[in-house]
């Protein structure tokens, strides 16, 4: 489990830093020209997050990094806390977001895939939780950009919510799965069919087919076409067409009496 999350800093500093740009700056960086800048700092600690994982980020090696005195990076940021944040926020504005257009499907299939990009470039953001997401400029426009693929098709706002919700969700799952097994085979020079051939002889002694026929069949079909112990892209592609095929239905199921469709913005 994360031991990682949003939304732990103290609101009034973490929502100024996050809104500088409109707020003005910071408190503590006026006066004497400073060596580096809020915007450095998270820099660096996305570089090392990105490099060794969210478990190796500290203010200390921010400080590191930048060839900054240990107890000068808190004249930039007041802590890891609102640190994070300030990561989480950069990182959900890195990426153009492209016009939502054609089909609802395509628009679903655009923010989906935008999503598995943003974990592949950042695979610690699956690492925090964000239940209490950072609500800075970057995240929150892209939460109106998501949400506007599915405005005015007939969806109640409460749905427009659930449905973005459920596919944002549902990503994270084979990213996680494609990331460790990538993970996986840079650190092992044996291939997943030499690790299954490794297995096999142990396997066909305890693995009785009258005890697992089901799971047995289905094993050595997946096996067979995976050549591999699992295929995270194709359950990406999968589930991703599942999942819009869910939310086409119901969005039919509720389409009569629905207000004008308009169209999608960018």
């Amino acid at each position: 489990m994360s031991t990682e999350s949003t939304g732990r800093g103290e609101p009034d500093r973490t929502l100024r830093l996050l809104w500088r740009e409109r707020l003005g700056d910071p408190l503590g960086s006026r006066g004497p020209k400073q060596r580096s800048s809020v915007d450095e700092v998270v820099d660096a600690a996305i570089q090392i997050a990105d490099e060794e994982g969210i478990e190796a980020l500290s203010m200390r090696r921010v400080a590191d990094r930048l060839g900054l005195k240990p107890m000068s990076v808190y004249t930039y940021v007041p802590g890891k806390a609102e640190l994070i944040d300030l990561m989480v926020d950069r990182a959900a504005g890195e990426a153009p977001r492209p016009a939502l257009e054609g089909s609802l499907r395509e628009r679903l299939t655009t923010i989906a895939r935008l999503q598995w990009e943003s974990y592949l470039r950042h695979p610690w953001l699956l690492a925090i939780d964000t239940s209490r997401p950072p609500l800075g400029p970057n995240v929150s426009d892209h939460w109106e950009w998501c949400l506007r693929a599915v405005d005015g098709i007939g969806l109640t706002d409460l749905d427009m919510d659930r449905i973005i919700t459920l596919l944002l969700g549902f990503v994270g799952g084979p990213a996680r799965a494609h990331l460790d097994a990538e993970r996986l085979r840079r650190s092992t020079a044996e291939s997943d069919v030499e690790w299954w051939e490794r297995n096999a002889p142990v396997l066909e002694q305890i693995m009785d087919p009258t005890r697992y026929p089901v799971s047995g069949r289905v094993g050595q079909a997946a096996g067979e076409a995976y050549q591999a112990p699992a295929d995270p892209l194709g359950a990406f592609a999968f589930g991703l067409d599942l999942v819009i095929d869910g939310i086409e239905g119901y969005v039919a199921a509720n389409a009569a009496g629905s207000p004008t469709t308009t169209t999608a913005a960018s």
